[in-house]
C-alpha cells in the first residue's frame, strides 16, 4: 500500500500496478481498490498501462476529512495524478465517471484524454424525484448505523437484481462494503441532478463517452448529451455489456481514443 495525501489532508491508500502510460481509476459506488471485481479490473488495465487504484475517501484504507464536497473528491483525483508523474489518463466507472469528468473541466492540462463508463446521473425530473427519494431511505438507515440495510436498499434502489443483493454478504469483501456505506451519500449527491452538460462544455479535452447496451434507456440518453455536450467528445455503445463492464471488452477503449460509435 502506498499513500498520497489530498489538499485537504485526506491520506488516500492506492496501489501501482503494470507498465505503460499513467491511467487513473476511478471507481463507483460500494467500491473500494481490492475489492475482487475492481481488483480483476486492474489486471487487465494494468497489460497495457500503469494502473493507480486508489480507495476514494471513506472508502477501504483511505481517509476521510468533513465535510464531504464534491470539490475534494476532485482534489483527491489532482492528487493522484500528481503521483502519477504529474499527468496521466483517467478511467472513470458509474459515479467515478462524473467524477472524472468535474476532474476533465478543473485540470485539463494534467489530463492526456478521459474514458467514462455509464455515468448515472438522472435522466428525467422523474428520476430525480425517485432518486430522493432512495436517497432519504438510505440517509435514514444511514444515521441508524444499520449500513447493511442502507447498502442494500441502495443496490435494489438502482436497480441490482434482489438475487444478487441478497447474495452479497456471502462475498469476500462484504465487511469492507458494509464499512463503506456511509459514502453512499456521496456518490448520490455526485448523481443526482441531471446532466450538468453547460459545465462540461468547458471541457477541452478527447472524452470518449461509453455506455453498455444492455443497459437501461436513461442511460443511454444522459450518454448521447454529455457526448452531445462536451465539444471534443465521442460515443460508443459497448456491445452485450450491462454496468458490470467487463475489463476485456473496455480495454480497447482505453487504448484507442479514435474508437467510435
Amino acid at each position: 500500500m502506498r499513500i498520497a495525501t489530498s489538499k485537504d489532508g485526506t491520506e488516500l491508500a492506492y496501489d501501482v500496478s503494470g507498465d505503460g502510460p499513467a491511467l487513473v481509476y476511478i471507481t463507483g459506488a460500494t467500491c473500494f481498490r481490492r475489492f475482487r471485481p475492481i481488483a480483476g479490473d486492474v489486471r487487465v488495465f494494468a497489460t497495457r498501462f500503469t494502473v493507480y487504484n486508489y480507495d476514494r475517501r471513506g472508502r477501504g484504507e483511505s481517509g476521510d476529512v468533513q465535510p464531504y464536497a464534491i470539490a475534494r473528491e476532485v482534489d483527491d483525483i489532482e492528487a493522484m495524478v500528481d503521483t502519477a508523474g504529474g499527468r496521466a489518463i483517467l478511467y472513470g466507472h458509474s459515479s467515478g465517471a462524473a467524477l472524472a469528468l468535474e476532474a476533465a473541466v478543473r485540470m485539463p492540462d494534467k489530463l492526456d484524454r478521459v474514458v467514462i463508463y455509464d455515468a448515472p446521473y438522472v435522466h428525467d425530473e422523474a428520476e430525480r424525484a425517485s432518486y430522493a427519494e432512495l436517497a432519504a431511505t438510505v440517509r435514514a438507515l444511514l444515521d441508524q448505523a444499520k449500513n447493511a440495510r442502507a447498502l442494500k436498499a441502495f443496490l435494489r434502489g438502482i436497480g441490482m437484481p434482489g438475487a444478487f443483493v441478497a447474495l452479497l454478504p456471502l462475498f469476500p469483501g462484504w465487511k469492507t462494503m458494509k464499512a463503506l456505506a456511509p459514502t453512499l451519500m456521496y456518490d448520490i449527491a455526485i448523481t443526482e441532478t441531471l446532466p450538468p452538460v453547460q459545465r462540461f462544455e468547458k471541457i477541452r479535452i478527447p472524452v470518449k463517452v461509453v455506455v453498455g447496451e444492455k443497459n437501461p434507456p436513461g442511460m443511454h440518453q444522459v450518454s448521447r448529451e454529455l457526448a452531445a455536450a462536451i465539444p471534443q467528445a465521442t460515443r460508443q455503445v459497448l456491445a452485450g455489456q450491462d454496468h458490470m463492464v467487463s475489463a476485456k471488452a473496455l480495454l480497447p477503449i482505453l487504448t484507442d481514443s479514435a474508437a467510435h460509435e
